[in-house]
């Protein structure tokens, strides 16, 4: 088996292409496509279905990508564990939750960019549950997640807990939620959310339910602003951060409501396999001014 199939599969399988992969790799894409038939004659074994748009491996691809990408850094921290600029070279594949704030992340992203100049920073978006799976998987080197106050991450994951984020429950004025407003009262307005496969609404949802109360999403949208837009047009109660609260254009137009008997809250988190290796000092400077932002956030006014 050579190493150089194996770094070819492994960028088609990020990538999704032929095309991309030869971009990544510098390689032309004859010669990607050279390198994957290499590996899997090696292997016995079709790695990738030609038929999908874009490429997708096989279950036997699946596993030899798994497999390939402990091999590559395990390689990538033999280099820097000799080098003498050990650490900071390579690529750093980081996950990010959307409910991390831009502004939380600009210091830890700019002081990761000036320390490690030659350190590559691969970002990926993505909700709780997915960027779990993809450090466990391995096809992330580590993660910074938001999970519901009281729900613990994997224990085959080193988990540094970086403390928990309130949110804020927001609505327009002309939706009529109540002053204050009990949990029952919430139960009957509809809600503007994310998709479901953020762990929080399901949390939200779980709280509703388990008080025998419905719990009604009107609207579903990804991005933050649209969702600030469509709470404060009345469509419904919001979830926001203070952070995010205090940035948005749409903050005039909405009053936050004030429920005692529903404070919900984020705990963040930030997740790794152990060891590190090579990426110690950079996770461990991530961690360090994410934590520093976050408690700067939690400062600003609501």
């Amino acid at each position: 088996m050579n190493i150089r199939d194996l770094e070819a599969f492994v960028a088609v399988v990020e990538t999704g292409s032929i095309v991309a992969a030869s971009a990544r790799l510098n390689l032309t894409q004859p010669g990607v496509t050279r390198r994957i038939q290499n590996l899997e004659q090696g292997l016995e074994a079709a790695l990738l279905d030609r038929q999908s748009k874009p490429l997708r491996p096989t279950a036997a691809g699946r596993e030899a990508y798994e497999h390939g990408r402990r091999v590559l850094r395990s390689l990538e921290d033999l280099k820097a564990g000799v080098g003498a600029d050990a650490g900071a070279r390579g690529e750093f594949r980081l996950g990010i939750m959307p409910y991390l704030s831009d502004a939380a992340l600009a210091l830890p992203l700019d002081r990761l960019r000036a320390a490690f100049p030659r350190l590559t920073l691969r970002i990926a978006s993505g909700w709780s549950q997915r960027l779990l799976e993809r450090v466990v998987g391995s096809e992330l080197d580590a993660a910074a997640v938001c999970l519901p106050d009281g729900v613990s991450p994997p224990e085959e994951l080193t988990a540094e807990d970086l403390g928990t984020q309130a949110v804020l429950l927001v609505a327009a004025p002309a939706l009529g939620v109540p002053r204050p407003a009990s949990f029952e009262a919430l139960s009957r307005f509809p809600w503007v959310m994310n998709e479901s496969g953020c762990g929080f609404r399901a949390f939200i949802r779980h709280s509703f339910e388990a008080s025998r109360l419905p719990f009604v999403v009107g609207v579903e949208a990804l991005s933050a602003d649209l969702r600030m837009s469509l709470v404060a047009r009345g469509l419904g109660i919001g979830v926001v951060t203070p952070a995010a609260f205090a940035g948005s254009p749409w903050r005039t137009a909405v009053e936050v409501i004030d429920a005692p008997d529903f404070r919900p809250s984020l705990r963040s988190w930030l997740l790794h396999r152990p060891p590190a290796g090579r990426l110690a000092r950079p996770i461990a400077l991530f961690r360090e001014t994410l934590l520093e932002s976050l408690r700067a956030e939690a400062l600003l006014p609501a």
